[in-house]
């Protein structure tokens, strides 16, 4: 547009409509910078300052060495470690496997109102964790649970205190996860797939194992990571439950905290902290591309 000026037609300046378009894109962002960088970068700083760092009994004295990461990969540091990776595992396993068909039946569903129902609980569930989470449990199946008591579990040779009563505890939360991850992918599977695959004589079977489950995969895969990711960051509940029963890297990381570590040895819960760090920047750089891979076919 140009405006009129005794009677000669003036073009506002270019470069100030540019600087006025861009500059609320530039504010927007400063913001989010400096809440990362003072929620997320400062913790990251100090979690490294303090991984490396090596105090001398004698002396006092301060150096950087890689002797805590060294510690935190030997022993019963190491050990906890492997027990967190084998839990996570075997939970994040067993919830994909069991919420992939519940999700299913949801979608499938010609009951709206029951649809919105499992999909609310399960963003209820899904977050619902930590101590009344293992109060819950242990109220209902603990040794002196009301189903314990009630079923006979104890002579059966139950026992919740332990590997898979936990793995139990944490697939509470960890399906209602799979059920909220996969649902968008098996709505993103177009009807069109299953009507061309009955057409050319494919049974049902056929259909997930040559269609459905091929293009689901990476989605699959992708809620793996993610409940992989969420069954290993866990804490309080396990700490509720089972305390120093079963090795866990978020135990031994609180008794290091707490004191519970031999002198000279106070920044090692650091180190294992940096071992969690590393091990979550691993399954991030696993779901990232998955997402996007299987973002190209439901989309």
């Amino acid at each position: 547009m140009t405006a009129t000026l005794t009677g000669v037609d003036v073009a506002p300046p270019v470069t100030s409509v540019k600087r006025r378009r861009r500059a609320p894109g530039w504010l927007a962002v400063v913001p989010l910078l400096v809440f990362t960088a003072i929620a997320f970068g400062v913790p990251a700083i100090a979690m490294l300052d303090g991984a490396f760092s090596v105090k001398d009994q004698a002396t006092g004295a301060s150096s950087y060495s890689a002797a805590n990461l060294t510690t935190s990969l030997h022993g019963a540091y190491l050990t906890a470690l492997l027990g967190s990776v084998k839990l996570s595992a075997v939970s994040a396993g067993i919830g994909t496997v069991l919420g992939l068909p519940l999700a299913q039946v949801v979608v499938t569903s010609r009951f709206r109102a029951l649809r919105d129902a499992v999909l609310t609980a399960s963003g209820v569930l899904a977050n619902f964790g930590g101590i009344p989470l293992a109060f819950a449990f242990v109220a209902t199946l603990g040794n002196a649970g009301v189903l314990t008591r009630h079923l006979g579990l104890t002579k059966a040779g139950w026992d919740l205190y332990s590997f898979w009563g936990l793995v139990i505890v944490y697939l509470y939360f960890l399906i209602p996860l799979m059920v909220l991850t996969i649902t968008p992918a098996l709505e993103g599977l177009r009807a069109q797939w299953r009507e061309a695959a009955q057409n050319n004589g494919a049974t049902t079977v056929q259909y997930w194992l040559h269609v459905a489950l091929p293009v689901l995969l990476p989605s699959l895969l992708g809620g793996f990571v993610l409940l992989f990711g969420s069954a290993f960051a866990a804490y309080a509940t396990a700490a509720a439950m089972v305390g120093s029963s079963v090795p866990l890297v978020t135990l031994q990381i609180a008794d290091a905290i707490s004191g519970n570590v031999l002198v000279g040895q106070e920044n090692v819960a650091l180190a294992l902290s940096l071992d969690m760090v590393l091990v979550a920047g691993l399954v991030m750089a696993v779901y990232l591309p998955l997402q996007r891979r299987s973002a190209r076919w439901l989309a």
